[in-house]
């Protein structure tokens, strides 16, 4: 039984399902707003939004916690702290929204969009 378990496997092992989720932050965080599986989209909500309100404090030592988090990559961690927290100041939680679209023409999978509010 999974009581109280949280998370989604999503049919990936930890190192690919970890490898996963960064890709999709990343690609968040550049384009602000993805098409994926509506269980990807809820998995990445929450972590997504935890690193918003890391970014939003803007000290040295968020921004090495953000490094840590995304591969190293600067440019995505520059414009997580320069572009979007700011925007979220005032704003308590909820930057994120999935919205669903529809199904998949491949494999019928139901896909949502997630995008900053």
């Amino acid at each position: 039984m999974r009581h109280k378990v949280e998370g989604r496997k999503l049919g990936r092992v930890k190192r690919q399902r970890v490898s996963l989720m960064r890709n999709l932050t990343t690609s968040l965080i550049l384009h602000e707003r993805i098409v994926t599986t509506t269980a990807k989209a809820k998995s990445l909500k929450p972590k997504m939004e935890r690193l918003i309100t890391i970014a939003k404090k803007g000290d040295l030592n968020s921004k090495q916690r953000l490094m840590k988090d995304l591969f190293n990559n600067q440019i995505v961690v520059r414009k997580l702290m320069k572009v979007l927290a700011p925007k979220y100041m005032e704003r308590t939680g909820g930057y994120l929204r999935v919205v669903r679209q529809g199904t998949r023409v491949g494999d019928a999978a139901p896909t949502s969009v997630i995008e900053f509010v």
